[in-house]
């Protein structure tokens, strides 16, 4: 390990679906500048949704070039570039780089009947042929989803609807892989940035590479993937116009990156085996980094590779947490109709505060946070949220805490899971990140309903551009990742109150009885 310099900074982006974030982050993760842009979204007929590679990068540009001439550090102390992305898009371009379309995101789901038919065989068994979905899940780790939404459907998506760009087509990128290719002009993965696409080998999380059989399994020309570099490579170095455009040295290194939640894990400081993290933003998850490859299949959770070499990361992610939120404010409070009376104003201050004013329990609600189906523990489309127990003496306060409390009863739901998953291990302390983690009482809201020590980790939604940093300092030599918990820093640590212990042991019981009664009954109204 080299000695670390603190005055080296890494220029970290954080490239999301609604906007991207590019930072300036210190090797020991210290945020010293933000510039953000919103990104259009475009939905089409029959599950369409895609984005304009292009509005990716010169967005990126932009906020590049307004952060590093604020003059908040030398621009030679830039040493290197690292981004962590959205994943599960796809972007075919030529030999030159260039999109030959849009970017297919991991919203899209038009891939759904071409990777149905591939998975299929004389005998299925949920969809899939036995012997296909045995090899995916021994030697990949799990399988693609039937919702087309993986690498691998929108692939097939393009060689099926669009055959003159699969044609033209001589790299398949995900996210990631594109913005690194526009940074070096280098065509590459990484070990999460091409999981998805279900053709490569995931049991040596040292050497992760394609697989004969499963390439032969998805029908895609395997000269149409990009090599795989570890997310701590350093990839190369800037192209001469952008190193230009910026005002940085050509000798900048560019390091792989990951993905989202990947970095994210690294940016929370839990980072060493069966250490969790809990992220809620308007989705959620709890992941925890382990030693092997491994999957459960009911609950649709996976231990995959990760940043770390010679790692693996759990996720049990939950489709709707702090949308609940945002569907409190924009579809119940402030809905843009003849009886709004006000426009909202920070309305997570201000949910905060109501919540706050009623006791544990909402007095007598209960929230199911399910607005758009399950992921897990539940792999279910049909699940929907509902407002159990409501009474005559219920207010809007009792529902906004209902909402927090809801979200925190699903992550119970999941905790129990994730645990049996890490061979029997209690997840104890959890660090919390995401935009969820500002809120002081989400916090212990989590603490007392998990039952378990919650760690407010500091600027908690930085926590992607963090984990860049932390990846590109790992790749420079400058750290190692058992350093990274040192460089963490806690607004506060919550502890469970165990006034509160017997009542929400009771409501969980009760949220989980909900589920297991009127399951059926969303089936028949919602069968997708």
């Amino acid at each position: 390990m080299m000695n670390k310099n603190d005055d080296d900074y890494v220029l970290a982006i954080d490239l999301g679906t609604s906007a991207v974030k590019v930072a300036l982050v210190s090797i020991t993760g210290i945020v010293v500048g933000w510039e953000e842009e919103a990104l259009p979204l475009y939905l089409l007929p029959a599950g369409g949704a895609e984005q304009d590679p292009l509005d990716w990068w010169n967005a990126t540009l932009n906020c590049s070039k307004k952060l590093l001439n604020r003059g908040l550090i030398s621009k030679q102390n830039v040493v290197a570039v690292c981004a962590s992305t959205q994943g599960a898009g796809c972007v075919p371009v030529d030999q030159a780089g260039k999109p030959l379309m849009n970017c297919i995101t991991w919203l899209d789901s038009r891939g759904a009947p071409y990777v149905r038919r591939a998975i299929r065989g004389i005998i299925n068994v949920a969809g899939y042929d036995p012997l296909k979905l045995w090899r995916w899940v021994s030697i990949g780790g799990g399988a693609p989803a039937r919702s087309g939404k993986d690498i691998i459907g929108h692939m097939l998506l393009v060689q099926n609807e669009f055959p003159q760009i699969y044609q033209k087509t001589y790299k398949f990128l995900n996210v990631l892989d594109y913005i690194n290719l526009c940074f070096t002009g280098e065509f590459t993965a990484t070990p999460d940035s091409i999981m998805d696409s279900w053709a490569v080998d995931n049991r040596n999380a040292n050497h992760i590479d394609y697989h004969p059989i499963l390439l032969k399994n998805m029908s895609i020309d395997p000269d149409k993937l990009p090599k795989i570099s570890l997310c701590i490579d350093v990839i190369g170095t800037l192209k001469a116009n952008v190193a230009e455009e910026l005002g940085l040295s050509r000798d900048v290194k560019v390091v792989a990156g990951a993905l989202d939640y990947t970095s994210a894990a690294i940016g929370s400081g839990a980072v060493l085996d069966y250490q969790t993290h809990l992220y809620i933003g308007t989705s959620s998850w709890l992941a925890a980094h382990y030693p092997r490859l491994k999957c459960d299949i009911e609950h649709y959770m996976a231990a995959l590779p990760c940043a770390i070499p010679g790692k693996y990361l759990l996720i049990a992610s939950q489709d709707t947490a702090g949308g609940n939120l945002t569907y409190l404010r924009d579809k119940l409070i402030f809905h843009k109709d003849e009886m709004l009376q006000a426009e909202p104003g920070d309305y997570f201050t201000d949910l905060n505060k109501v919540a706050a004013g009623v006791p544990p329990g909402s007095n007598g609600l209960i929230y199911t946070p399910w607005l758009y189906g399950e992921r897990c523990p539940a792999d279910d489309p049909n699940l929907r949220a509902g407002i159990y127990n409501l009474s005559l003496q219920n207010t809007r306060s009792d529902l906004v805490r209902a909402f927090f409390e809801g979200v925190a009863f699903n992550t119970r739901w999941m905790l129990g899971l994730v645990e049996k998953f890490i061979d029997n291990r209690q997840a104890n302390p959890i660090n919390m990140v995401g935009g969820g983690a500002n809120s002081d009482l989400w916090c212990q809201i989590q603490a007392d309903v998990l039952n378990r020590t919650i760690r407010q980790v500091i600027d908690p939604v930085r926590v992607n551009v963090r984990g860049s940093a932390f990846m590109a300092g790992v790749g420079l030599g400058y750290i190692r990742y058992e350093d990274v918990p040192d460089f963490i820093q806690y607004k506060n640590i919550y502890e469970p109150n165990e006034k509160n212990r017997a009542l929400y042991d009771e409501r969980f019981a009760v949220f989980m009885e909900i589920y297991k009664k009127n399951k059926d009954i969303y089936h028949r109204l919602n069968k997708v």
